[in-house]
């Protein structure tokens, strides 16, 4: 790897994790966006985003986790489908283009969640739906472990939309399910030939570091507002790039 990407890429992945850490995420979908578009294949980058996404939404958990009274219940339902549909989506194996095309869809929940463009529902604190929160675990599951994601990028807007949780609880529950999935997936991929680039493991202690710090800061001291809008405008140029790749 030249020097000089190998520079961009110790200060981009970091700098990804602290900001997405600020709220509540373990950063995957940004991980994978940079080494994507950085010409890393989609079976050397999954193991590697997701493995800093197990650290980095670990401590995010628990440093947004004192900040709420956390939604166990909700969890729960989440969970107990997601799981093993992530373990799942981590053995299938897409095309470079077509995962590509996908990540870049993916990233515009973000997007649209930063911008506000998701109506929102005032918490009330009203029980969903039995069913409902099993069926969007399975999805948000199994396309977090054929991407390379914890699914907490399309489950927070989600959580916020439906009114089932409010702005803490979200980054807490988002935070945890992140973890879990991001677990299933890794699982996932292990139990598949996936290539494990080790040059790319010089770039996880940086970028777990980062992590940590970001979700201190933005569970204690940080304007998660200016983050979001920074990363608003980050991540819509990235999703364009990879939608059209």
């Amino acid at each position: 790897m030249p020097a000089d990407a190998l520079l961009y890429l110790l200060i981009l992945l970091p700098v990804a994790a602290f900001f997405y850490a600020s709220v509540g995420h373990g950063g995957a979908s940004s991980y994978l966006m940079i080494l994507a578009l950085a010409g890393f294949a989609p079976e050397e980058i999954r193991p590697t985003a997701l493995l800093m996404n197990i650290i980095v939404s670990f401590v995010a958990f628990t440093n947004h986790r004192k900040t709420c009274e956390f939604p166990t219940k909700l969890f729960t339902q989440l969970i107990i489908f997601s799981m093993p549909a992530a373990f799942i989506g981590g053995l299938v194996v897409v095309n470079t283009a077509v995962y590509m095309n996908i990540l870049g869809v993916l990233l515009l929940f973000p997007i649209f969640q930063f911008l506000g463009l998701f109506p929102k529902n005032y918490f009330k604190g009203v029980e969903p739906n039995r069913w409902m929160p099993p069926m969007i675990g399975v999805l948000i599951g199994f396309f977090s472990g054929l991407i390379g994601i914890g699914g907490g990028i399309i489950l927070s807007p989600l959580l916020l939309m439906l009114g089932w949780t409010n702005i803490r609880q979200t980054a807490a529950l988002s935070a945890l399910f992140i973890f879990v999935n991001s677990v299933a997936g890794y699982i996932g991929t292990l139990g598949f030939s996936f290539s494990f680039d080790r040059s790319l493991w010089i770039f996880i202690p940086p970028t777990v570091i980062a992590g940590m710090l970001g979700s201190y800061y933005g569970s204690h001291r940080f304007n998660v507002k200016i983050v979001k809008n920074l990363l608003t405008f980050v991540l819509a140029g990235a999703a364009i790039k990879l939608i059209l790749s």
